[in-house]
């Protein structure tokens, strides 16, 4: 659950107000207070609050109207409604109209600070909910960037300077090469990790409807906003927002991200109110922006607003010295819990030779696919697409490519000679005897 969260006391009495904030104010919860409905409105549009407890009697506004208001403008704020004059017909309407809770004065504090961590609870777990609906589903990825090369250990340097602080990073690379994991790996290491981390590729949005889906609507703001929306801002809130592909966001809504990364505030559509947000970006691309920029395509502040760290992911092609150590990842992640997985020398040769258009997502689905193939759990060049086991045909032989490297169980090698070749073919009894001294 997280850490701190915030509370707004909203009533006309100073003494109250001021009683409220000294004596639910904790290290993990810290409690506003206004003295009108007219700074209570304020109050919410410059901060997010998760529990309001509000008088049921205020100079400017009936507190259940007001209350109203509030559950349609910030539904995902928890009301506690006090008053010195309650009765059961006024606490039906109110828990009918959304209030949390109905408290009348004089009120014990240890009571009312109970009932506002209740509030808390249920503002939390159906918030948390709401961000895990638009996570992406299944397991989580990993975080670890795979691999020796140089390349890779720039990456993973860089990665560790920047998670800990909140300026936004933008990483590049061509599609395939890990972009996504690097995103996870800033997440995992920053101060955010426990909050929610929202994924949105942003080429799968409709251009009539982008601005609504990353930061809300009200009600009646278009055709088809048969109520009041939150976007994606709002669910990533204290959390990660990552864009990918934020070259193909629409020109019309780039300049309402640029208010977000400038001022932290933003405005849900056919709202007049700015809301305020505390959100760490990271955004994605295989494009150049700043030929994007020069063609009139995209936004040229906000290139230069989120292109504050770069990340340059390397191409696989660049960095081939990586693939057995991805492909042994990938046949731990992919083999369904099977240790003895091997590739032999000649399908390793060839996966070493080719070119990798596709990049470590091309690698994964390639091992994928020869997973399914594979004799024996032995990978050979004949279980590999027709386009990578053409490779084999100018290598020397390797005994008919029975020979392996075994990649599961940790990547012990199989038998090899001082310099790293096959000794040739392994009998079952050696196979059993090599697996079992792994």
């Amino acid at each position: 659950m997280r850490t701190t969260y915030t509370v707004l006391a909203v009533d006309d009495e100073p003494s109250i107000g001021k009683l409220l904030e000294k004596e639910l104010s904790t290290p993990t919860r810290t409690v506003h207070v206004a003295t009108c409905a007219r700074q209570a409105r304020e109050r919410l549009r410059r901060t997010t609050y998760e529990v309001v407890v509000l008088d049921i009697r205020l100079p400017d506004a009936d507190g259940i109207e007001f209350m109203v208001e509030l559950r349609q403008r910030y539904p995902d704020t928890e009301v506690i409604l006090i008053t010195g004059h309650g009765n059961i017909d006024n606490a039906v309407e109110a828990m009918k109209l959304g209030a949390y809770d109905y408290i009348t004065k004089p009120f014990n504090l240890t009571e009312l600070e109970v009932v506002v961590e209740r509030a808390y609870q249920r503002a939390f777990l159906r918030n948390e909910n709401r961000a895990l609906r638009h996570a992406r589903d299944g397991a989580p990825p990993a975080v670890t960037l795979i691999g020796n090369s140089q390349s890779i250990k720039e990456v993973r340097y860089l990665i560790e300077k920047v998670a800990p602080t909140d300026v936004p990073v933008l990483i590049t690379g061509d599609s395939g090469a890990g972009k996504e994991v690097a995103a996870h790996a800033i997440q995992s290491l920053g101060t955010r990790a426990d909050k929610p981390f929202i994924i949105k590729n942003c080429a799968t949005l409709q251009k009539e409807l982008a601005r609504s889906e990353l930061f809300g609507h009200v009600r009646g703001s278009f055709t088809g906003a048969l109520e009041n929306r939150d976007g994606l801002m709002a669910f990533a809130n204290k959390g990660t927002l990552f864009l990918d592909e934020i070259g193909e966001l629409p020109v019309e809504v780039q300049a309402s991200l640029l208010r977000v990364l400038e001022n932290k505030t933003y405005r849900r559509v056919g709202e007049k109110d700015h809301r305020s947000c505390d959100i760490r970006l990271i955004f994605a691309t295989n494009r150049s922006l700043a030929g994007e920029v020069e063609a009139g395509r995209f936004h040229e502040a906000l290139y230069h607003r989120i292109n504050v760290f770069n990340i340059e992911m390397p191409p696989l092609r660049e960095r081939k010295e990586d693939i057995p150590l991805l492909a042994e990842f990938f046949l731990a992640r992919l083999g369904n819990g099977r240790d003895d997985l091997r590739i032999s020398d000649r399908a390793m040769a060839c996966l070493m030779q080719y070119g990798w258009p596709g990049n470590v997502r091309e690698l994964r689905n390639v091992l994928e696919r020869s997973i399914i193939l594979a004799e024996n759990n032995l990978i050979t060049e004949h279980a590999l697409p027709r386009e990578l086991a053409g490779l084999a045909g100018g290598m020397g032989g390797t005994g008919g490519g029975a020979s392996a490297v075994g990649l599961g169980g940790g990547g012990v090698p199989g038998q090899h000679g001082a310099g790293g070749e096959s000794q040739g073919p392994l009998t079952l009894e050696a196979m059993e005897r090599e697996h079992i001294a792994r």
